[in-house]
């Protein structure tokens, strides 16, 4: 019975028929084809046409791919937007909303990003995240850019007090030259970056932006599609 399977399967390779092709009519693994016809030559027209087969193969799963995210980012989009009016209620909700708006990553990775170097605005911040977007401790990282004025235990050992977040979820130092030979300003311990990479919380955060929008009664004018507009 195998030895059958096996000519059935070199006869339909040598007409140029792709693995997947070959395994609709033989209940066999691709290891065991590869074993089988691994000596099979195929001609250049029989080449061209698997290779047709694959990229259109590869388009259809990408496109599969990118609609499905497109679908689930929409669902959660509209549920930030949902959650709009019972959280405007909250002055931190509104006060973190209008910052991140004004100071946070809009970039097409869908990456939750803020930056700042005040330390009053990074403590509400990280306020926000957690009381607000509920995002788990072991989630949080911490990217800073210092000048090479800086001590970078010290900065290090400042920013993880004020946020709460241990040494080990930061980032490695971003370090700018100066061409200064000592600090003109003390008190200033470089940008602070609060990252975390969750692309859910990126899209409720747009639902909430288009809340406020709607709330206002602001119609965007750049974008049809509500999910593009931020």
């Amino acid at each position: 019975m195998k030895l059958e399977a096996k000519w059935k399967a070199v006869s339909l390779r040598k007409k140029g028929f792709s693995y997947n092709e070959i395994r609709k009519s033989i209940q066999v693994s691709k290891g065991t084809l590869s074993v089988w016809l691994k000596n099979i030559d195929l001609t250049q027209e029989q080449r061209r046409r698997l290779l047709k087969g694959l990229e259109r193969s590869r388009y259809m799963a990408a496109q599969s791919k990118k609609q499905e995210r497109e679908s689930r980012t929409k669902v959660l989009v509209e549920e930030g937007v949902k959650e709009f009016p019972r959280l405007i209620k909250n002055p931190l909700f509104l006060a973190g909303l209008m910052l991140y708006w004004a100071e946070g990553d809009k970039n097409q990775a869908e990456r939750v990003k803020f930056t700042n170097s005040d330390e009053t605005t990074i403590i509400l911040m990280m306020r926000w995240f957690r009381e607000i977007c509920k995002v788990p401790e072991e989630k949080f990282r911490i990217a800073l850019h210092i000048h090479n004025l800086h001590s970078k235990s010290d900065v290090k050992y400042y920013w993880s007090k004020l946020t709460g977040i241990p040494t080990q979820q930061f980032h490695k130092l971003w370090i700018k030259k100066s061409s200064l030979r000592q600090r003109r300003n003390i008190l200033y311990n470089g940008t602070c970056a609060i990252v975390v990479n969750d692309k859910n919380l990126f899209r409720r955060i747009t639902g909430w932006k288009l809340g406020l929008l709607d709330y206002f009664n602001i119609t965007p004018r750049s974008s049809t599609d509500r999910t593009k507009d931020f």
